[in-house]
C-alpha cells in the first residue's frame, strides 16, 4: 500500500520559515509523474500550492506563494520538500502532499482530481 507522510509543520511567527517534508512508502516517487502540495485553510476548500514534475523537473506555483515557497526533492527522490519563507498569517492551513500517476501541465496541475494518492496533512500556523 502506498502511503505519503507529511512532516515539518508547526507554529511560527510571521516572517519565519518552515520546511515541510513528504516521504513515500510502498512505492518510489520516481514511479509517479508529479508530486504536489495543497493546503486547506480553516473553513475553506483545499487549494493548490506547488507541484514538481518527477519526469522533467518542472515546477509550478500558486500566485499567492510564488517567490516565497520552493518545491524540491532529494537526489534519491524519496522525499519532496516545500520550503516556505516569509510566512504570512494567510499561509495558516493544513498542508497536504499528493502524488499523480498522470502527466501534469499548467492546465491540470492545480486540480485535486489530477492526484491519486494523498497524505494526511501537517498543520502550519502562522501567528504572532
Amino acid at each position: 500500500q502506498v502511503q505519503l507522510v507529511e512532516s515539518g509543520g508547526g507554529l511560527v511567527n510571521p516572517g519565519d520559515s518552515l520546511r515541510l517534508s513528504c516521504t513515500v512508502s510502498g512505492r518510489s516517487f520516481t514511479n509517479f509523474f508529479a508530486v504536489a502540495w495543497f493546503r486547506r485553510a480553516p473553513g475553506k476548500e483545499r487549494i493548490f500550492v506547488a507541484a514538481l514534475s518527477m519526469t522533467g523537473g518542472s515546477t509550478y506555483y500558486a500566485d499567492a506563494v510564488k517567490g516565497r515557497f520552493t518545491i524540491s526533492s532529494d537526489g534519491a527522490k524519496t522525499t519532496v520538500f516545500l520550503r516556505m519563507n516569509n510566512l504570512k498569517s494567510e499561509d495558516t492551513a493544513v498542508y497536504y502532499c499528493a502524488a499523480s500517476d498522470w502527466a501534469i501541465n499548467s492546465m491540470n496541475v492545480h486540480t485535486t482530481e489530477q492526484y491519486d494518492t494523498w497524505g494526511q496533512g501537517t498543520q502550519v500556523i502562522v501567528s504572532s
